[in-house]
């Protein structure tokens, strides 16, 4: 019979070594980094989060809407209300509703009783909280929408604008304009762009790949409609395969003027982005990313050299504080970043971010924020200049006219 092995030292029957580490431990618990929660275990919260107030508001589009992979009707917003020493914040995030319910019957016990200036904190035992029910999509989400309301509550309490509390190193962000939607007349196409450009937007993307026989045209048609000088940026949402996609890049760059080329194919077909960025012609950067829900996801992209730009959405990768993680392994790379939709959530961020290339001022999400926020965010001469007169984000939710919309509310 051969002999039982023999434990190391240090876990073998050693007195001292058990006690060395069980105080090393215990030490760690006490820092915060153990499964009972984060932010110290015997020190007192300063303004203790006291409760999430969750509501979800479904808003009918103004005329239907599709873009290569999808139609919709509807946009819901999921909005989180964080309270702390008096004061209240206030996050959303674009998801279905049932991430109102993931931060309401999760989330909400999970921050409860945390400092409320401690959103790392925070962050971190919300993923803690979602880990058995699925980290991605909806979880993330419903992470968006409360770690959004307690950078918000955090600059109230310190008596500071938001853009200031993140840290800003420029005052205002650039935008372009974002609809064009495959389900629009030429007419439609036309007038949203040349509204758009009245208004100081130099920028200008469409979507494209539902009728591919139909997309050289439509682009031509966005060109004619801006001139020569103004971008010109097209969106797929990953609807062509490669062949198509390489094809369409040849055409939108050479014909129509093209700079821009987002989802091309899938977002999951890193190969197929790679190749279109290798082989594509020179000036059509290509773009991808909105569909992140962690940083494996965006350095998965980045490794894969898979982009020229990459986006994020804040209301999807876990909130601000999953944009400023994806904002620096951009730097580190080094990428530009853009954001994707929900300008008065993006515009401070975007101010607090090196290597920031642009907010999508999108149709729709423009629309629902001025709806149901005083204080949302608006373009002017082509540029978000976020608020530094007040503390927080601003925002404010109008309730008489948000009641309408309402889809969900906690109790």
């Amino acid at each position: 019979m051969s002999a039982a092995p023999t434990l190391p030292p240090a876990l073998g029957r050693n007195p001292a070594a058990g006690r060395g580490l069980a105080s090393g431990i215990a030490a760690t618990s006490a820092l915060g980094y153990g499964p009972d929660g984060l932010g110290g275990a015997d020190r007192q919260p300063d303004a203790p989060v006291e409760r999430l107030a969750v509501s979800a508001y479904t808003v009918p589009t103004d005329r239907p809407e599709s873009d290569g992979t999808k139609a919709w009707d509807s946009t819901t917003l999921v909005l989180v209300e964080a309270t702390a020493g008096g004061e209240t914040g206030i996050g959303y995030a674009y998801a279905h509703a049932a991430a109102a319910h993931v931060a309401a019957d999760l989330l909400a016990h999970a921050v409860r009783g945390l400092d409320a200036l401690d959103v790392g904190a925070a962050w971190h035992a919300m993923h803690h909280a979602v880990r058995n029910v699925g980290r991605d999509g909806i979880a993330a989400s419903a992470i968006a929408a409360v770690d959004a309301a307690l950078w918000d509550l955090k600059a109230r309490l310190l008596g500071q604008p938001l853009v200031v509390v993140l840290d800003a190193v420029r005052r205002r962000v650039p935008v372009y304009g974002s609809g064009g939607f495959t389900s629009y007349t030429d007419d439609e196409l036309r007038e949203q762009f040349e509204a758009w450009q009245g208004d100081g937007i130099t920028m200008f993307k469409m979507k494209v790949g539902r009728e591919p026989e139909r997309d050289l045209a439509r682009v031509r048609v966005a060109r004619e409609a801006i001139g020569d000088e103004a971008g010109l940026m097209v969106d797929a949402n990953g609807a062509y395969t490669r062949k198509q996609a390489l094809y369409f890049a040849y055409a939108f760059a050479h014909e129509c003027g093209a700079t821009w080329f987002e989802e091309p194919v899938s977002s999951d077909d890193l190969g197929g982005l790679r190749l279109l960025r290798d082989q594509g012609p020179p000036g059509l950067e290509i773009a991808a990313g909105e569909y992140g829900y962690s940083l494996f996801h965006f350095r998965r992209l980045l490794d894969a050299g898979a982009v020229d730009c990459l986006q994020a959405d804040a209301t999807r990768c876990a909130g601000p504080s999953g944009f400023l993680r994806v904002a620096a392994l951009c730097e580190a790379h080094p990428l530009d970043l853009s954001a994707h939709t929900a300008p008065s959530l993006h515009g401070p961020l975007g101010c607090a971010v090196v290597p920031f290339r642009h907010v999508e001022y999108f149709h729709d999400h423009v629309r629902i924020e001025s709806l149901l926020f005083d204080g949302a965010l608006v373009q002017q001469d082509g540029f978000l200049e976020p608020d530094r007169t007040v503390p927080g984000n601003r925002l404010a939710l109008r309730r008489a006219d948000a009641d309408p919309y309402c889809v969900f509310r906690s109790s």
